[in-house]
């Protein structure tokens, strides 16, 4: 070929050409641009493994990951979590044991809770034991001897509170010495499988079974707000579990109509894909104002009740009124909070308006682009279908690492602790025995000192490492996560490369170019997409275990370490979005090239540093539409859902009634349907950003000769060309 012929045609390209940085020596900054090669047709045919030894160590990492599940399956057991266990450690309520008709369990001394001791050993010093029921009367140890004199049923009835041992002529002494018996019951109620007081507020004074006072069975009056602060010491231990409870009631009651919630966001964001390809301008303006009528719509709503709250203060709580309520859904009769939610449901108003006023010369460019991605989509369309396997791949992954994280929580066998009644003996947390515990030293060096069941654990090497293996799980899950994402990521830029690189289409265009991307991606590039997951599983690991310090630090920080740790936060998070926008690209130079992944994330870098101007106009400006879709679909089915959960929709007769928390499966298909539509509109998003990248590589690669053309189509080449002009 002639100079002359080699020289680029077109001015366009020339000016292109004529932006590359230098530096100081006159070389190239990002590296030379490609060179026109007439034997590429596309993606890379011919290919080699890459980064082999990093997919062998992730290979490794996934047979321990199996063997670790195997172990965890082997020592723990899920019905630790799902019953309550007395002081011996046996389980509450389970089939096939002596306790299969005692499902609840009841505490010797609740007075004992309120030590400072139940919150650090997560643990009641007191005996406990499995009941059929919890008492429903006033009455102590002695009292009961009394009765039991004149009336045997008095015994029968306080012997269902004792150990099988207990006798009723036992003296008061004796049974606190032996620990047998409770010196006193009172009226209780089962509360997530355990008694707690029958506490009644009665015009503001609170009792139970219409007392005050009370006798603790030792000669003691005790107040009912004693016994509300030892109950609350366990509260703060199981209100985790007692919200997770009504929130799996308001799941089994609703999960039908979030499944029919998803599955119409589904539908919906594949019917927008569909007429991108055919209505992409009209339908982004219906995707402006769809969001600004949902968000006004909103603020509108949030107005209402703030007006009614105000104008009707009897009806509306303050914030003294209820402190740190569990029930979440208390805080919806508080104004302030629709007058926080109307605050920010402006400033999202506004944002999108300002948004759109500073955007509105590049929204074409985008517009054009998300036309020829739904042009690759049509020839392509089973990439539509992919994000279905990616969401099966991750939902495997998640269930895999909750279920081994639940195994490993409930390894072990029984462990017997020493605990004293107000937390002051020299044997306090030592390891005991509950079968000899009573002829040892330590009920003489501490008076009241009882064995109880504390925790599942051991003494052998899988039991000591076992905050060990909890990292391994959580590491593992986070490399797994982010693999899968990747190799969703390679996969459709494969395929998408090979609708860019047809100079006819669709006649040029290779068959089953989705199925061949995934083949060549597990094939040829498990290593190089196991290396940009690790890196990116280990940025992510350094934020969880900096949360997790600064957790159990909180009490002890001052504001300097409270800076440091919010800089450090805000480190990781801009060193997290930039490497997965290294890998993002990283992976489309890995489907075309077939290279290794740090010479592909330095092609992409070096290519996009070299069109800089370009990628500022294009890319935010696409991801910002596709934003828009993304918050319409969800804000739809979001009204829908909050229509129905808060029965204002009585078209629908067998909608869900009597939730606990309906904000609960009304975030979840908000959220869901918001993931749907991410999952869906990704691929367009994948799409472009592969186009634009092949588009960037053609202008280096050809002139627009009829030797050497360009293989994008000359209406978006032209706007793309005049945006960076």
């Amino acid at each position: 070929m002639s100079d002359e012929e080699e020289s680029p045609k077109n001015p366009s390209a020339e000016m292109v050409f004529e932006k590359r940085a230098v530096s100081p020596t006159g070389k190239p900054e990002y590296g030379d641009p490609r060179t026109y090669d007439p034997d590429f047709k596309g993606p890379v045919v011919s290919r080699s493994c890459t980064d082999v030894v990093c997919c062998m160590i992730f290979l490794v990492f996934i047979m321990g990951y199996i063997l670790l599940g195997l172990m965890a399956w082997t020592n723990g057991d899920a019905r630790r979590v799902t019953y309550p266990t007395d002081s011996q450690g046996h389980f509450c309520g389970q089939k096939g044991t002596p306790n299969e008709n005692k499902t609840v369990l009841f505490y010797f001394n609740l007075l004992r809770c309120a030590s400072p001791s139940v919150m650090i050993n997560l643990q009641c010093p007191t005996t406990q034991i499995c009941v059929s029921k919890c008492p429903e009367t006033f009455l102590t140890y002695v009292e009961m001897q009394i009765l039991y004199k004149k009336n045997s049923s008095y015994w029968e009835y306080y012997r269902q509170f004792c150990k099988s041992t207990a006798k009723p002529a036992k003296s008061l002494p004796e049974v606190l010495m032996d620990d047998d018996c409770p010196t006193a019951v009172f009226p209780s109620k089962p509360f997530l499988q355990r008694c707690f007081p029958d506490f009644v507020n009665k015009n503001g004074t609170l009792t139970v079974g219409n007392r005050i006072l009370f006798e603790d069975g030792s000669g003691r009056m005790r107040n009912v707000l004693e016994l509300r602060e030892a109950t609350n010491g366990i509260n703060k231990i199981l209100d985790a579990r007692e919200i997770a409870l009504k929130v799996f009631e308001d799941y089994a009651t609703t999960w039908y109509w979030i499944i029919v919630g998803l599955t119409i966001a589904m539908i919906l964001s594949w019917t927008f894909l569909i007429l991108l390809k055919f209505i992409a301008g009209c339908l982004f303006w219906f995707f402006v104002l769809g969001v600004l009528q949902v968000v006004g719509y909103g603020i509108l709503y949030c107005f209402q009740q703030y007006t009614k709250l105000q104008e009707h203060p009897e009806s509306s709580l303050t914030l003294y009124n209820i402190g740190i309520e569990t029930n979440i859904s208390m805080y919806f009769q508080l104004k302030q909070t629709w007058f926080i939610l109307m605050i920010i449901l402006c400033i999202l108003e506004v944002t999108i308006i300002l948004l759109l006023i500073f955007l509105r010369k590049r929204i074409h460019l985008a517009i054009v682009l998300l036309k020829e991605g739904s042009k690759a989509i049509g020839y392509i369309p089973s990439t539509l279908v992919y994000p279905v396997l990616t969401f099966i791949l991750l939902s495997i992954c998640f269930s895999y690492w909750i279920v081994t994280a639940l195994f490993l929580a409930t390894s072990g066998v029984p462990v017997y602790k020493v605990s004293a009644p107000e937390g002051q003996c020299v044997h306090e947390n030592e390891t005991c025995d509950p079968r000899i515990f009573n002829t040892t030293d330590v009920p003489k060096a501490c008076p009241g000192a009882l064995c109880n069941f504390a925790f599942y654990g051991g003494k052998s090497l899988y039991h000591q490492y076992i905050s060990t293996l909890h990292l391994y799980n959580l590491f593992v899950f986070l490399w797994l996560i982010n693999f899968v994402l990747a190799l969703g990521q390679c996969t459709l830029a494969g395929a998408f490369a090979s609708y860019y690189w047809a100079m006819k289409k669709p006649d040029n265009i290779p068959a089953l170019p989705l199925f061949k991307a995934f083949g060549q991606a597990v094939r040829y590039h498990t290593g190089s997409l196991a290396f940009g997951s690790l890196i990116l599983a280990l940025i992510q690991m350094f934020k969880v275990i900096l949360e997790y310090l600064d957790r159990r630090l909180k009490s002890a920080q001052n504001n300097i370490s409270k800076f440091l740790k919010c800089c450090l936060g805000c480190c990781f998070w801009c060193l997290e979005k930039m490497v997965k926008f290294l890998n993002k690209n990283a992976y489309i130079m890995i489907a075309i090239y077939g290279k290794n992944f740090c010479r592909s994330a330095r092609d992409a870098f070096n290519l996009l540093m070299r069109n800089i101007l370009k990628v500022a106009v294009t890319d935010e400006v696409t991801h910002f539409v596709l934003l828009l879709g993304k918050i319409l679909v969800s804000a739809l089915i979001g009204v829908l859902a909050f229509l129905l959960f808060t029965e204002k929709m009585p078209v629908i007769l067998g909608g869900p009634t009597s939730l606990n928390y309906y904000w609960v499966p009304l975030l979840t298909v908000i959220l869901g349907s918001y993931l749907v539509a991410h999952g869906c509109f990704s691929v367009y998003a994948t799409c472009v950003e592969t186009i634009f990248l092949c588009f960037l590589d053609d202008l280096e690669r050809n002139e627009g000769s009829a030797a050497r053309p360009f293989f994008v189509s000359s209406s978006l080449m032209q706007i793309l060309l005049n945006k960076d002009s």
